[in-house]
């Protein structure tokens, strides 16, 4: 996935790199208490379970409106973070695109969205970047034009679980926010070609397609990047 660098501006550029020396500050503080984090969130939760949510009954800024939890079923990684943005959060007016009913629809006051999960490795450090089908997060499907928007108010601005994973989740978003982009457009993408491919299923709830777009990603290569970017 090429990111076209000189295109998104000075001022879009600056709030990557900030976001990138807040992860690493994270990453610092973290180390001096030889935690990570993982580790942070899964602190005094007991036993981990495969599929459990971390922590339990999930994480939500109540003002935000921003939710996540940390979990583990895939091979190759320890396990990864869900990020989602709940109606009240959203723009006024905003609403899911038009889509297949779901039973988890009729147990729900309001909607979500997911927006983008972060895979971890054993060490606590972020490995991977996807976007999965509706049915993977139970979710309200949203266009990706109004995901894409809902990324400027993800905010995870509290203390629990860990104030520093909170921090560090937050400033995830915002450093990888192009490739997020992008990723949440190919999304759809997917999505719309399985259901043309296999018009007798719901693609929606299709359980051979749970992940929809996926990247390799390194924070350190980010900045790396931003850095350069902003040098030229």
């Amino acid at each position: 996935m090429e990111i076209t660098w000189s295109s998104l501006g000075k001022e879009r550029l600056e709030n990557m790199a900030e976001a990138g020396a807040q992860i690493l500050e994270c990453y610092r503080l973290l180390n001096k208490g030889g935690s990570n984090v993982v580790a942070e969130v899964l602190k005094g939760q007991g036993t981990f379970y495969e599929m459990d949510h971390y922590p339990e009954g999930d994480a939500y800024d109540p003002e935000t409106h921003s939710q996540f939890y940390y979990h583990s079923h895939r091979e190759g990684e320890h396990g990864h973070f869900h990020t989602f943005l709940r109606e009240a959060g959203m723009p006024t007016g905003m609403r899911p695109a038009q889509q297949t009913r779901a039973p988890f629809k009729d147990d729900r006051d309001d909607t979500l969205s997911h927006l983008i999960a972060i895979s971890m490795d054993k060490s606590g450090f972020p490995t991977q970047l996807f976007t999965t089908n509706r049915w993977v997060t139970a979710d309200h499907w949203y266009k990706a034009d109004d995901v894409i928007i809902m990324l400027d108010r993800f905010d995870m601005d509290m203390s629990f679980p860990s104030l520093v994973t909170n921090m560090w989740l937050t400033n995830m978003v915002r450093l990888f926010r192009p490739q997020i982009e992008e990723l949440i457009r190919a999304r759809d993408v997917k999505v719309e070609a399985w259901a043309a491919e296999y018009p007798d299923e719901d693609a929606f709830e299709d359980r051979e397609l749970e992940i929809t777009a996926l990247l390799d990603i390194s924070v350190e290569a980010q900045i790396e990047a931003v850095g350069k970017a902003l040098a030229n």
